[in-house]
């Protein structure tokens, strides 16, 4: 039987085990995939610690994102061939469907026909990262040409991505990371700056970049003290998207700057445009636009295999990463 990724109890990476499954056929709505490739995110991870926005199931399959074959197709699904290469968008409950195993079921609606010039790596690595920046950055702050982003977490996947949105648009994106020992890479990556945020003053290196105009959106999956010192450095009527709580310190907000500036402040996650099905077509066509025209391009850190799925995680979570951290499923175990 294929292998699946399940954890029967929360906890670190540690806790997650390879099981033989039995994966039923598909139903109304559904197609079964031969898995090439998983991506691995944040949102696994606080999935599997039980501090993610819905709570396991245990035991508890895991995985947002896969690349891989179409084998065979439910009822009601139109639009898909077995053969077909496809990859899956985060749109779905984890405790629904999980796609990191070697077999996978997914709903029809999630699946897509990715660009063919993709390796299976690239296609597992597209769909989180670029449909949050795009929600972030396109759908809920409207950012145009001239405009100046900070993004918080640049060496993020996510961070990244919105790097490469940004210059996409014609706007300004300006790096956060926390030291500058990823300065090189992240404007190599496209960043028009970076600030070391333990090493810099944010405000007054923002007010300087600006010419003390301030900036337009704040891409912050972050959170904490320094959320403070961004609206500070913001123009009048900003947007801040707020997407994570990486940082365990209190957020605290400057009132009087966000009543002078009439700053919007609003939280998001991505169901917000993969849920919603005409918001979710248009987000994948911006994005397949920018894959086909090369104006966006996925940012592999490493690729682990299947068997290295604890590793894997560990090295997603220590922090070290630019880019997006894939496992790859060897064909011989997909035939």
């Amino acid at each position: 039987m294929p292998l699946a990724v399940r954890f029967h109890t929360l906890g670190g990476p540690e806790v997650l085990e390879l099981e033989e499954v039995e994966v039923p056929p598909p139903g109304n709505g559904e197609v079964r995939i031969r898995t090439r490739a998983l991506g691995l995110n944040r949102a696994e991870a606080m999935f599997r610690t039980g501090d993610y926005l819905d709570d396991p199931v245990l035991p508890q399959g895991l995985g947002y994102e896969a690349a891989g074959v179409v084998e065979s197709i439910g009822p009601e699904v139109t639009g898909f061939s077995v053969g077909d290469a496809v990859s899956v968008i985060p749109a779905f409950k984890m405790t629904d469907y999980a796609v990191h195993g070697e077999l996978v079921l997914a709903p029809a609606r999630a699946v897509v026909k990715h660009p063919t010039h993709l390796s299976w790596e690239e296609a597992a690595s597209i769909w989180m990262q670029f449909i949050t920046a795009y929600g972030g950055l396109i759908d809920l702050a409207e950012l145009r040409r001239g405009d100046v982003v900070v993004i918080q977490a640049a060496s993020s996947s996510v961070g990244l991505a919105a790097i490469q949105i940004a210059n996409m648009v014609g706007a300004r994106p300006i790096a956060l990371t926390r030291t500058g020992a990823k300065r090189a890479q992240l404007m190599a990556a496209g960043a028009s700056a970076v600030i070391s945020t333990q090493d810099e003053d944010i405000t007054e290196r923002l007010d300087e970049l600006t010419g003390g105009v301030g900036v337009q959106v704040i891409f912050d999956p972050v959170g904490g003290p320094i959320l403070t010192r961004l609206v500070e450095a913001a123009a009048a009527y900003a947007n801040v998207i707020i997407y994570g709580a990486l940082d365990d310190e209190p957020t605290q907000l400057p009132v009087l700057p966000l009543i002078g500036k009439r700053i919007t402040i609003r939280g998001f996650n991505m169901f917000d445009v993969t849920w919603d099905p005409s918001r979710l077509e248009r987000a994948v066509t911006f994005v397949r636009d920018g894959l086909e025209s090369g104006a966006l391009k996925p940012t592999i850190d490493v690729v682990f295999e299947l068997t290295e799925i604890v590793a894997a995680f560990k090295h997603l979570e220590s922090n070290g990463q630019v880019g997006k951290v894939v496992i790859t499923v060897p064909e011989v175990n997909a035939a």
